[in-house]
């Protein structure tokens, strides 16, 4: 049965809503894994989420199964693809090498402990059970909540 997301807080993992982000950084990935960790940790955009994420990955299913990824990282590495545009074995490198994606994914490596890795034939299966339109749905959400968010910076400041 798969979960929503567990992160396991161990000693040296950081918190994903504590994941420094290199906002010099002129990369593509940088903003797309912005817009993931405020999902984090908007209650009522994470919830709305995962309801999208829940219907379609789990759908009647939730009583059968392998534990397989959260959806959580589901979510992150599909987004991750899909925006990057890139294969799979691009993104498994990523996944097992990049810091910053890996601490968004709650698997952060430390000075005490190597971090969860990612066979690629593992990305393959649960990655391919979310779909563009899904995904796109889910980053209609997210530009919604980031219009939410600059609206109330503008009500603040007015």
């Amino acid at each position: 049965m798969r979960k929503y997301f567990q992160q396991q807080l161990e000693f040296g993992i950081t918190p994903i809503n504590e994941v420094k982000l290199d906002f010099k950084s002129r990369h593509s990935l940088v903003p797309i894994l912005r817009g993931l960790q405020y999902v984090f940790e908007t209650p009522s955009l994470n919830k709305e989420v995962f309801e999208i994420l829940d219907k379609k990955v789990i759908g009647d299913k939730k009583k059968t199964g392998r534990p397989g990824m959260d959806l959580w990282e589901i979510l992150v590495l599909g987004t991750v693809k899909l925006n990057l545009n890139i294969d799979y074995d691009a993104l498994h490198d990523l996944t097992n090498e990049h810091n910053s994606l890996r601490g968004i994914l709650g698997i952060q490596r430390s000075d005490f402990r190597e971090g969860k890795k990612y066979n690629l034939q593992t990305l393959k299966d649960n990655i391919r059970l979310l779909d563009e339109e899904t995904i796109y749905e889910i980053v209609e959400l997210i530009v919604k909540g980031g219009h939410e968010l600059v609206k109330k910076k503008r009500e603040r400041f007015a």
